[in-house]
């Protein structure tokens, strides 16, 4: 089974917050609710200051907490392609997912009762398409693919500051860290 995952890259990034956009669109989400995300970090003090971004939505993880802790069965992976998937019928609102999940990838949907995440858009990718989330990216600072030839050809971590330890999950990210945001 290939896993498919996302590189992303600090140093192109400008924090448009277009993938997060895209994202809240494709998935006709609720104004506060977002299934990918854009961090702001700064600091330093003149004459050095520094300032990165950081985009992130599921990780789709090798080894998902959420999806072991959904009592329902509601979460799982495509084994075609290691997607870590919801079953909306099955959720049952419990919120355990959005306590397993150290990224804080599934969000609670207050309207529906049941919490929603990011799907890859499958229904694109179904269609061989890409993620809205890496389309909309005007830089280009999102990729998608099979992980571990996104790992082999742009190297990066999984391991920056602001995010678990990646031995947890085992999360399908790769990304290219602005010097400031290395462990």
């Amino acid at each position: 089974m290939a896993q498919l995952g996302f590189y992303y890259d600090m140093m192109v990034c400008t924090g448009c917050k277009t993938c997060q956009i895209a994202c809240s669109d494709k998935n006709n989400l609720e104004v506060g609710t977002t299934f990918r995300k854009v961090f702001d970090f700064e600091g330093g003090k003149f004459p050095k200051p520094w300032a990165y971004h950081l985009s992130i939505g599921c990780n789709h993880c090798a080894d998902p907490k959420c999806v072991k802790n959904c009592p329902s069965g509601a979460l799982y992976k495509r084994t075609e392609d290691g997607v870590v998937m919801q079953d909306k019928d099955k959720c049952i609102g419990c919120k355990l997912c959005t306590w397993s999940c150290p990224y804080g990838a599934p969000k609670y949907i207050e309207k529906e009762g049941k919490t929603g995440k990011c799907n890859m858009c499958v229904d694109l990718l179904d269609m061989d398409e890409q993620p809205s989330c890496v389309t909309a990216c005007q830089m280009r600072a999102l990729q998608f693919g099979d992980i571990e030839e996104l790992r082999k050809k742009y190297k990066g971590t999984a391991d920056i500051k602001g995010l678990p330890d990646s031995g947890i999950t085992h999360p399908s990210i790769t990304i290219n860290p602005n010097k400031e945001a290395l462990k």
